[in-house]
């Protein structure tokens, strides 16, 4: 650089050094040395852009993204990263604008879907929302966190016996997969289907090779099926692994500390504590 100060190459060059030791704040100044030197060098700002992105600027990641679209053709990797910037400002429909842009140029890419639903997700559009996850599925059977987000939207429906049937898919592809067990139980519960989950809970204790959250969750069900006996024995057992998600256990059901076992048991481990 002290030889050719004006070799837009070599800023480059040192801003993806920079880049790849994760120095990103010096990686833009680099950057930004390039385009000054050469205002056309799309590939300073697409790099420029991540950086921006990895440091959570996400006002200036969009400037430097929408330069890189008036200076080449069109690309959706450029598109879906304007979205996610914008999804990241809470500006869901300019991010959904984006994303449809990218899927318009990568109409095979289920991500894309998935990404355009979200955005109907985070403002309560449910219905629609599926209608995108349906097009990510088509394309993409394979991908669980698609059918999770499906399967809450028709929970926000009141659609119990479809938001079952979508989770069922989850943890069928997915079986340690913690997050498809927890909503799938979290919906027998509210939907007062309580045999139906005792016994979907023992699965996801079986597959998930015993943590300690589906203990607790084989105690709730033992306990609202009148089974207190073995529900405070479950309990005890999980406490004993796992006493920090005592919380979430109660989040779950508020209602259990009117038992005066099951408070009489939660308050016997603090005073342990």
């Amino acid at each position: 650089l002290e030889e050719h100060p004006y070799n837009e190459l070599a800023w480059f060059n040192l801003g993806a050094a920079y880049q790849g030791l994760k120095l990103y704040e010096k990686a833009v100044d680099a950057y930004l040395y390039a385009v000054a030197i050469n205002e056309k060098f799309d590939y300073a700002y697409r790099n420029m852009g991540d950086a921006y992105i990895r440091l959570r600027n996400y006002k200036d990641a969009i400037d430097v993204l929408e330069k890189v679209l008036e200076l080449t053709r069109p690309e959706a990797v450029i598109y879906e990263a304007i979205g996610h910037c914008y999804d990241k400002q809470e500006n869901f429909a300019q991010a959904r604008f984006n994303y449809k842009k990218a899927s318009h140029l990568s109409p095979e890419e289920g991500n894309l879907h998935f990404k355009i639903a979200s955005t109907y997700m985070n403002e309560g559009n449910w219905k629609t929302a599926i209608k995108n996850l349906d097009n990510a599925i088509k394309l993409n059977k394979l991908q669980p966190e698609y059918n999770l987000a499906k399967g809450r939207c028709y929970l926000e429906l009141g659609n119990v016996e479809e938001a079952i049937t979508q989770f069922g898919h989850v943890v069928r592809m997915r079986p340690r997969n913690i997050n498809g067990w927890v909503e799938l139980l979290k919906t027998f519960h509210s939907a007062g289907m309580y045999e139906d989950g005792l016994e979907y809970a023992g699965f996801a204790w079986e597959q998930t090779e015993g943590k300690p959250i589906f203990r607790y969750y084989i105690s709730m069900f033992l306990l609202e099926t009148g089974k207190t006996k073995e529900g405070l024995i479950q309990l005890e057992s999980a406490i004993q692994a796992s006493p920090k998600q005592i919380k979430k256990f109660i989040e779950i059901n508020p209602s259990i500390l009117q038992h005066p076992q099951v408070v009489d048991l939660v308050a016997r481990y603090k005073k342990k504590k």
